[in-house]
């Protein structure tokens, strides 16, 4: 391995470094761009194991504000659409999910489909506040099992 990429992870592995590393990969795994927070939480855990709950609550912080950024996107984008057709845009596809109101985005961890809603959560106009509420709450769960699960699964790290 070339000697800047040994100098970088030693880096990135440093608790300050790492836990700000971390809040970045979480809040930009939140958005609607493929990337994934979790090998980067256990990486730190790894190398730091002190780091648990700080890097629990750093992960959870990150990933619920890039949620709370899509819902601020699905809201804009609605309120574009709107103004540009003249009227109210209603999309009957969805109105099972108005039924679930803000207490869908718990389902925010989900692979695939969790990001999306949380933007669909704030174009559907749902409350903003326990939509962050609730996305906190599913993410954190997320994150407590994912981790637990990696940690029980590969407890020297994972093999290379």
């Amino acid at each position: 391995m070339p000697d800047w990429l040994i100098s970088l992870l030693h880096w990135l592995a440093m608790p300050e470094a790492g836990l700000g590393t971390l809040f970045v990969v979480s809040f930009v795994s939140a958005t609607l761009l493929p990337v994934g927070s979790e090998a980067a939480l256990f990486g730190l855990l790894k190398l730091n194991p002190d780091l648990f709950w700080p890097a629990i609550a750093v992960a959870t912080v990150g990933n619920t504000l890039g949620g709370a950024l899509n819902w601020f996107i699905g809201a804009g984008a609605h309120r574009v659409i709107d103004r540009a057709r003249h009227k109210k845009t209603e999309l009957h596809a969805l109105d099972w999910l108005q039924r679930f109101g803000p207490k869908a985005c718990l389902l925010s961890w989900l692979p695939i489909i969790g990001d999306p809603l949380t933007a669909v959560a704030g174009w559907l106009r749902f409350p903003f506040w326990p939509c962050v509420v609730y996305m906190a709450i599913g993410k954190l769960l997320r994150y407590l099992v994912m981790t637990a699960a990696l940690l029980w699964l590969f407890p020297g790290g994972l093999p290379l």
